[in-house]
């Protein structure tokens, strides 16, 4: 009998390792969508990682008649509610995308509120946030934000530093494209080797080395698009969106994210 043929490759040394502790049918999980009141898919079904694009402040306030600011305001309440949905169903982390490098287009009011209300809501949780243990990590090119608001972020991320239960990312300032940059500018700098650059060396010298990448990426607003966010990061995440403009976004807006995560069959090209 003739020898079956070695069809053993030879693979990329940065290829990505077989897939062994797991065989995927391809067939989604049996997830309904529960009663109301009904507990959301098991801890092991949940995202570690949430990223969200908080979209839509201005939309709302202008369909309510109100200032923009005010629109903004209500985002910042949306984001509490949301933070602390996230500790009760036990998702270790999430990420906020609330300001990015190209909203510094918009007006210099605009702007400068945005700042004042970033500076006074983390001053006025950073407290809450500690007896949480919830950890704050800032994201984004800090050292352009103006000294007061910077002093308050470093204040709360000194005070935080011990929280284990959730981390909560805010990226502020923040630009994916920017981002790598930063990263190469790094790398250069560090003076590795052309031919020793890899996804890891690139992965550690991003905003976000020692973080997991984003399981789920939550997009509201009804725009369809990741407008410039973790855009390394999330190659392999889950997209997910929702005409909910940000300050109605709630916990049961959440959790049908959540559900939506859990029916979904996650190959990873495999």
């Amino acid at each position: 009998m003739a020898q079956a043929p070695d069809r053993t490759l030879a693979r990329p040394t940065d290829a990505a390792s077989l897939a062994r502790d797991h065989v995927d049918d391809g067939v989604a999980p049996e997830v309904g969508v529960p009663a109301e009141g009904a507990p959301p898919p098991p801890a092991e079904d949940l995202p570690r990682h949430v990223a969200v694009i908080m979209d839509g402040n201005r939309r709302w306030a202008r369909s309510k008649g109100i200032t923009e600011f005010e629109g903004h305001a209500a985002g910042v309440e949306a984001v509490r509610r949301i933070l602390q949905h996230a500790v009760r169903r036990g998702v270790p982390m999430l990420t906020l995308y609330a300001f990015s490098r190209e909203n510094w287009a918009r007006s210099d009011d605009e702007v400068a509120g945005l700042f004042d209300l970033l500076a006074r809501a983390i001053a006025g949780e950073t407290d809450e946030l500690a007896a949480q243990s919830v950890r704050v990590r800032m994201l984004g090119r800090l050292e352009e934000l103006p000294d007061e608001t910077r002093q308050t972020i470093e204040d709360a991320l000194a005070r935080t530093a011990a929280g284990t239960r959730l981390q909560l990312n805010v990226a502020w300032n923040y630009g994916g494209r920017t981002e790598l940059v930063d990263a190469f500018r790094r790398i250069a700098a560090s003076g590795v080797p052309v031919d020793q650059v890899d996804e890891q060396t690139i992965g550690e010298a991003l905003y976000t080395a020692g973080l997991p990448d984003p399981d789920l990426v939550i997009r509201t607003g009804g725009e369809q698009r990741i407008s410039n966010f973790l855009i390394w990061q999330s190659a392999y995440a889950e997209l997910w969106f929702t005409d909910c403009l940000w300050p109605d976004f709630g916990p049961d807006t959440f959790d049908e994210a959540l559900l939506e995560f859990a029916r979904r069959s996650r190959r990873f090209g495999r």
